[in-house]
């Protein structure tokens, strides 16, 4: 399965981007798919969950900015970033799992998201 981040960019802080991620898999619907952020070294922690029935739920440092929602038809879960912080800076990933908490190994390229002060 490929996963193909997008969205990424340079911005101010308050702005807003939305990320998009598109999955090769056509059972989309079928997993729970999270957005993960790395900042180099260290290791890429979630952002956001979306369960397969589209429950989801927020690291508390973006709770309340940021929301996922997910296209099935388009096979593809979007992270909308509101009122961006430079803390957000970060590499962003896109994966999948059969349940929240089990993620497989299909990371795509990531998209980079740079907030400045």
């Amino acid at each position: 399965v490929q996963l193909v981040e997008s969205g990424g960019g340079l911005v101010q802080a308050g702005e807003s981007l939305r990320l998009s991620c598109v999955a090769s898999e056509r059972t989309f619907n079928n997993y729970a798919m999270a957005w993960f952020r790395q900042t180099p070294g260290d290791r890429a922690y979630v952002a956001g969950v979306s369960s397969s029935g589209a429950t989801t739920d927020y690291a508390p440092s973006v709770e309340g900015r940021f929301t996922i929602s997910r296209d099935n038809a388009k096979n593809t879960v979007y992270l909308q970033m509101s009122n961006l912080k430079p803390e957000d800076t970060a590499v962003y990933y896109c994966n999948a799992g059969g349940k929240i908490g089990v993620w497989y190994d299909w990371w795509g390229q990531g998209t980079q998201v740079t907030v400045s002060s």
